[in-house]
């Protein structure tokens, strides 16, 4: 049996029947069936939890004339997210922002919440968090580009660029070539996404618990402030590269 949290063995203890059963008819054999819940996936939810509570008292306590507190931060965190969303995509970039912010904000919540006794962050844990966001940022600016595009000329895309001054002769080896190395590309985007963010945050967490139990006092909270710092880059490093691919699917060449 595997070391849970307590939160995480509160879950197993309510819900580990059912999520077994669930597994079993999707023919996933937990390795525990007595905890099929880990660590990462009951401090995800915890996150996904909280952020939808956060979420629902911004728009129940939105006010022209007198906002509070919090709105102002969720102000000023969606136009830094448009921001750079319109600096970099361009016009039309507004439809994307929800879904960049969001992101931004459940990894950014999934860094921090290993500084809280008692829990752990699933992104530094488990390397399939990581990877789950990484698909899902891959699939989403897929989806956009093939919407904004057409399926047709957004696969155009990775036969190479379409030069009309360019002989017949030399676009079909150009496209035969340039295929496998742009789908090699973007698949590559995923791992990269991935492992940046798991190593950075796994790295930050073991060397800030290092050094508390060496030196409770002092030094250590000097790591603990540059994992915090680690922490929120990492999140917008993940973001802007979700924006930077956003805006190679979307483009549209002239």
């Amino acid at each position: 049996m595997p070391e849970q949290l307590w939160f995480t063995e509160i879950l197993n203890r309510l819900f580990a029947g059912p999520v077994t059963a669930l597994l079993q008819a999707l023919h996933i054999q937990p390795q525990y069936s007595q905890a099929p819940i880990t660590n990462a996936v009951a401090m995800e939810l915890l996150v996904f939890v909280f952020l939808v509570v956060a979420f629902a008292l911004v728009r129940f306590s939105l006010s022209v004339e007198n906002p509070g507190g919090l709105q102002h931060i969720v102000e000023g965190l969606h136009g830094f997210v448009s921001s750079q969303a319109e600096e970099i995509i361009g016009h039309g970039s507004d439809r994307f922002v929800g879904f960049l912010t969001t992101l931004g904000l459940f990894i950014l919540s999934c860094n921090l919440i290993g500084l809280i006794p008692g829990f752990e962050s699933p992104t530094g844990a488990a390397a399939t968090v990581p990877l789950g966001c990484a698909v899902l940022a891959f699939a989403y600016y897929n989806v956009q580009g093939v919407r904004t595009q057409g399926l047709g000329h957004y696969i155009a895309h990775f036969f190479g660029p379409a030069d009309p001054t360019m002989s017949i002769f030399m676009r079909i080896p150009l496209a035969i070539l340039m295929f496998p190395i742009e789908i090699i590309s973007h698949l590559a985007r995923m791992l990269s996404l991935t492992v940046r963010l798991w190593a950075n945050i796994f790295a930050g967490d073991v060397v800030t618990m290092v050094f508390f139990s060496m030196i409770p006092i002092g030094i250590p909270v000097i790591f603990l402030g540059l994992h915090i710092f680690v922490a929120f880059l990492q999140a917008y490093i993940f973001m802007l590269l979700t924006i930077i691919y956003l805006q190679g699917a979307v483009a549209v060449e002239h």
